[in-house]
């Protein structure tokens, strides 16, 4: 079982930036495809962006691509989410998850990875 737990939310206005970080609690290894997701107030959990194991691959949602990107630094064994040009559509609680099936496409479907974080907000207003 891996624990997930997310940092770096906050309060930010419109046009700012923030970004997120996800570790497992116990400082295990995340050898596994990450994937950021968010949930809304009154909106179903989207999802926001994926990296694979090393790092070479990405994939982002159109909603913020070109203002978004996922990384990792796996010597840190740290995922992050670095969030620029925020808008207030971006609030939401954001999630980090853990696909631990090697796959060769990274899956936007939530029902894809079995081990999540407790979630950070992010609220973007003036």
């Amino acid at each position: 079982q891996v624990q997930l737990v997310e940092s770096g939310g906050g309060l930010v206005q419109p046009g700012g930036s923030l970004r997120l970080s996800c570790a497992a609690s116990d400082g295990a290894d995340i050898n596994y495809i990450m994937a950021w997701f968010r949930r809304a107030p009154g909106k179903e959990r989207e999802f926001v962006a994926a990296i694979s194991r090393g790092g070479a691959k990405t994939n982002s949602a159109d909603s913020v691509k070109g203002r978004f990107t996922i990384s990792r630094d796996n010597a840190k064994k740290t995922v992050y989410l670095q969030m620029n040009r925020l808008k207030p559509e971006d609030t939401a609680v954001y999630y980090c998850a853990a696909d631990r099936i090697v796959r060769l496409v990274l899956s936007r479907d939530a029902t894809a990875y079995e081990y999540w974080g407790q979630g950070t907000q992010v609220t973007v207003s003036s």
